[in-house]
């Protein structure tokens, strides 16, 4: 009787745990942000999620996928530019996963194929411009490549949304050419004003000087405002020049006094 009570106690504890084994790995609660992607005897099913989901143990087998935005760190690479100057560029990729089967069925890892892809496009697209480009023209090669990587993982459902080029590592002797060229053009920057602003003060002093050559008053005007600056300064002796235009009148009245 012992005996029987035993093995039927055994089998009750037998079978409650077969229960919660079967319901544990039954049901799946997936976060709003992932999904399920479902194999029932090898074939996929529609997928999964969010929310709780119940799959057949042993006959189905549930794969979660993440739908949120992954920033990917892309390791400096060794890019060298159109005109032959090798420097190392950083970049980050932020990309999301858009068709969950085709994440998991068309490529073994989607993760570690979109990292390579922009590791080798990095190379390929920054390769193809200057390396004043590479510095200047930055907004452009991130569009660049962002369509070139989005192009490649658009089959295995992954869509990059963004790419950044974070450091461009130059070597030392090329930074002292580049400061060196920039010395250079803020001296020519500094000689083209130095000379517009001559050429512009002999313009006007020109243009003064017609003025005054058709109208003598302005002149006699001119040398009474230069008598009354000079009067300001605390000076002992003064000399000044005095036009001989002014004295004009003198030598004609003495002329025809004569």
């Amino acid at each position: 009787m012992n005996n029987l009570v035993a093995s039927s106690a055994l089998g009750v504890i037998a079978i409650i745990i077969f229960v919660i084994y079967f319901l544990s790995a039954a049901i799946k609660i997936l976060r709003e942000y992932e999904r399920g992607v479902v194999f029932r005897l090898g074939r996929v099913i529609p997928v999964k999620g969010p929310g709780m989901v119940i799959i057949w143990p042993i006959i189905d087998k549930l794969i979660r996928v993440g739908l949120r935005t992954v920033t990917l760190d892309v390791p400096s690479q060794d890019v060298i530019t159109k005109d032959n100057i090798t420097v190392k560029v950083s970049a980050v990729v932020y990309f999301r996963v858009v068709d969950p089967i085709k994440a998991i069925t068309d490529v073994e890892d989607f993760f570690y194929a979109t990292s390579q892809i922009a590791q080798t496009s990095l190379r390929s697209i920054l390769g193809q411009g200057q390396l004043d480009d590479l510095l200047s023209k930055r907004d452009e090669l991130n569009a660049a490549l962002q369509k070139v990587i989005d192009t490649q993982t658009e089959p295995w459902g992954v869509k990059v949304t963004a790419v950044e080029v974070k450091n461009v590592d130059i070597p030392q002797e090329m930074l002292r050419a580049i400061a060196r060229q920039a010395e250079a053009e803020r001296d020519r920057r500094a000689k083209i004003i130095h000379a517009e602003g001559e050429f512009q003060a002999a313009q006007r002093l020109s243009e003064a000087a017609d003025i005054m050559s058709h109208n003598p008053i302005t002149l006699q005007l001119r040398f009474l405002q230069t008598l009354s600056e000079i009067a300001t300064e605390k000076n002992s002796t003064t000399i000044f020049p005095v036009p001989i235009d002014i004295l004009k009148p003198f030598y004609e009245m003495a002329a025809k006094k004569q």
